[in-house]
C-alpha cells in the first residue's frame, strides 16, 4: 500500500506568522514549551524554544544556608595587615580611586586607606 499523502517536493504553502510564499519543506513547526503547535512558520519568523519559559519543568536544589554556622570572631579582632599596617578585621575593605589610595580628609578616619600606586615606564627596541 502507497503514502497516503502526496510528495510535496514543490509544494506551495504560506507562512502561518506573516503570510509569505515559501515552499512547503522550508516552513519548519513552532515549539512552545516544548510542545508543538500546528504552526507551520518561515525561517524568519521561526524562533527557538525558550528555556526561559521551562522554569519550573525540572526539579532544582539549591540551597543557600549552612547546615552548621559558626560566628564570625574575626570582625572585631583587628590585627596587623601585611603591609604592617593595622587591619579592621576580616571586613577591612581597602578602596581608592582617582588618585589610587586618596582618602579625603572627611572620610579618613571611616576607611583608612593604605593603597599605593606603583608604576614604572620602560623602553622597548626592536632589533
Amino acid at each position: 500500500m502507497g503514502n497516503r499523502f502526496a510528495s510535496g517536493k514543490i509544494a506551495i504553502a504560506e507562512c502561518d506568522r506573516c503570510g509569505q510564499q515559501y515552499q512547503l519543506k522550508q516552513l519548519k513547526t513552532e515549539i512552545i514549551k516544548q510542545r508543538k503547535y500546528e504552526l507551520l512558520v518561515c525561517p524568519e519568523c521561526w524562533d527557538p524554544d525558550q528555556p526561559q519559559l521551562m522554569l519550573g519543568t525540572f526539579p532544582v536544589d539549591d540551597p543557600q544556608a549552612l547546615r552548621n554556622p559558626r560566628r564570625d570572631t574575626t570582625y572585631v579582632t583587628s590585627g596587623v595587615n601585611a603591609a604592617g599596617n593595622l587591619s579592621g578585621g576580616s571586613r577591612d575593605i581597602q578602596w581608592g580611586w582617582n588618585p589610587v589610595g586618596g582618602a579625603s580628609n572627611f572620610d579618613a578616619a571611616l576607611t583608612p586607606n593604605y593603597l599605593v600606586a606603583t608604576t614604572f615606564v620602560g623602553t622597548v627596541t626592536i632589533t
